[in-house]
């Protein structure tokens, strides 16, 4: 009789974990723009990007879009968020909202003297996990030539379980092109950095290829 109540016990737990509960389908988007030197030039191909993923994203999913500056681990780098509701009238003037907020942007932005990706990364984790959703994808629009500033600390291991993270537009220095080991280097480094922390990691260079990979 104790074994039965025992097994009866375990069951009802076991069963009554998620408590009835799915997992979320939202997905979840964080967009990061480099804004060093001259790579501001490239933000017009980012706008195009942001744009398309508008379009795609539906009611309940979170997109945000941050710069990439001196200090980037921080909400006030964040550009324009947004949550979409189930409303389409209240989702398309939230998306319309959006698009004027980059725009605006793009239009004022200035270069930046740093550029502390890690530290975007780490405000994409901790906003996307707030969020709840269930697809995480961290978009990084960059020639991921991390530049930090004296004194800034980001020997920080990144937590990216059910993240994926996109290198987009990774253009090369023109060291790269005296030295291709640099460019080589560099996107082993990102890659490593995400995949140990548990993130999976793709490049994608050919904006023409770009929307129908990245949302899928």
């Amino acid at each position: 009789m104790k074994n039965i109540w025992m097994i009866t016990l375990t069951a009802a737990i076991l069963l009554g974990c998620d408590n009835g509960k799915e997992l979320p389908t939202t997905k979840g988007v964080y967009m990061l723009l480099d804004t060093s030197g001259t790579y501001t030039q490239e933000l017009v191909k980012a706008q195009h990007l942001i744009n398309f993923t508008l379009a795609k994203l539906s009611p309940g999913d979170t997109f945000a879009v941050a710069r990439v500056d001196t200090a980037s681990f921080s909400e006030k780098d964040i550009i324009a968020k947004v949550t979409f509701d189930d409303r389409p009238s209240i989702a398309n003037r939230q998306k319309r909202q959006f698009r004027e907020k980059i725009d605006a942007f793009v239009k004022e932005v200035k270069p930046s003297g740093y550029t502390d990706i890690t530290g975007g990364l780490l405000q994409a984790i901790e906003y996307l996990n707030e969020a709840g959703v269930g697809k995480k994808t961290a978009l990084i629009f960059s020639d991921l030539k991390e530049e930090l500033k004296e004194g800034y600390i980001r020997d920080i291991p990144l937590q990216l379980g059910g993240f994926s993270v996109v290198a987009l537009n990774v253009t090369k220095l023109r060291s790269d092109n005296i030295d291709p080991r640099e460019y080589m280097d560099r996107l082993q480094m990102w890659e490593e950095k995400v995949t140990s922390g548990e993130g999976t990691w793709r490049v994608v260079n050919d904006m023409e290829r770009l929307e129908s990979i990245i949302l899928n």
